[in-house]
């Protein structure tokens, strides 16, 4: 079983999209970091006031899966669907 790594950005088009990242995003933190399998999750501001770092190890393929799985059916799936991801995957 290999690690899966994700990297990349969370890119806001609008201000209103990114009230909804700052409102939802603590607690998404919080149950991502507890998933099974979660070793670190960091999402965290640049710069630009529109764009956040996002910074993701799971244990394996599994524990991603199922965490994007949760992510999906959560309020921040909801709420962030519209949102630009720049990700890259590496060991999915």
């Amino acid at each position: 079983m290999s690690p899966v790594r994700l990297t990349g950005l969370l890119v806001c088009g609008t201000a209103e999209q990114r009230r909804a990242v700052e409102k939802n995003l603590p607690l998404h933190v919080e149950l991502t970091r507890s998933e099974p399998g979660c070793v670190t999750f960091e999402v965290a501001h640049t710069e630009d006031p529109l764009v956040w770092q996002v910074d993701e190890l799971f244990r394996d393929a599994e524990s991603f899966a199922a965490h994007q799985r949760r992510v999906a059916a959560s309020e921040w799936g909801r709420a962030t669907a519209g949102i630009e991801r720049r990700y890259e995957v590496d060991g999915a």
